[in-house]
């Protein structure tokens, strides 16, 4: 299957965006998202220098907790019989590029190097895993930012990853991938810290849509986060956080004291 890799671009005086869909170096503009079958316009933009955002503005952020069991093992706990389901809220949301803010008061923040899965079409109370993968529409990066302290301390999930700023993604939605596949890396300035693939998942994507949906509709533009490898470790102001997908590219976010 041919891969495509669609973003989504300030444009104008960068008080506007549009979607847009990569043509070599050259980004072609939509009129709509690129899972609602989306008309090219006459503009395109060069890639480089393109200022990115984040490339879905969804009404939910679904995290998944504990999803490799090198990971869990890191945190001294059990792999979870189920699929182990938070939220972050959309206020956390950042593009390529912008910085992740890390407040004073909270203690350690780590980063989380993730697969995220953008979800094409409505999904609500699928009946099996069988037919979830219908339901994607693409990939992305995901850094799923967590104080760690926070965490330990609330028990549940809500503030450690709900920070602003604590979940870049991006740099585009790529499709036409092997979901079951792909590499899927952290690094923080040159030091690689995660390195995991997709293949270690403890529930899959098809497994996840479907779980998820038994609880939730998931709407278009709406992302799952499916879990880190091991690996995980501090954040400090002026590192640098990579996320990189196979696939997909590399998701890059500066840390400042915030």
């Amino acid at each position: 299957m041919k891969v495509e890799r669609f973003f989504r671009v300030a444009t104008g005086d960068g008080s506007s965006s549009s979607w847009a869909r990569q043509d070599g170096e050259s980004l072609r503009l939509l009129d709509r998202a690129p899972w609602a079958t989306p008309s090219e316009l006459d503009e395109a933009l060069p890639l480089e220098g393109a200022r990115l955002l984040a490339p879905v503005r969804p009404s939910k952020i679904i995290g998944i907790g504990r999803n490799y069991a090198a990971h869990a093992a890191e945190r001294g706990q059990a792999v979870p019989k189920e699929p182990l389901v938070f939220l972050k809220p959309p206020s956390a949301l950042i593009g390529p590029g912008d910085e992740i803010r890390i407040p004073a008061w909270v203690g350690r923040v780590d980063h989380e190097a993730e697969l995220g899965i953008v979800i094409g079409r409505e999904a609500s109370r699928l009946p099996d895993p069988d037919t979830a993968l219908e339901h994607v529409f693409g990939a992305t990066c995901v850094n799923d930012v967590t104080a760690r302290e926070l965490q330990k301390k609330d028990v549940q999930f809500t503030r450690a990853k709900g920070f602003d700023t604590f979940c870049p993604v991006g740099p585009c939605i790529a499709t036409g991938l092997d979901l079951g596949r792909l590499r899927v890396l952290g690094r923080v300035g040159a030091e690689q810290r995660q390195q995991g693939s997709t293949e270690q998942l403890i529930f899959d994507v098809a497994n996840l849509i479907w779980s998820v949906s038994r609880v939730m509709t998931l709407l278009p533009g709406d992302i799952i986060s499916t879990g880190t490898p091991s690996g995980v470790g501090p954040l400090r102001p002026g590192d640098v956080a990579e996320v990189e997908v196979e696939g997909v590219g590399t998701l890059a976010n500066p840390v400042v004291a915030g």
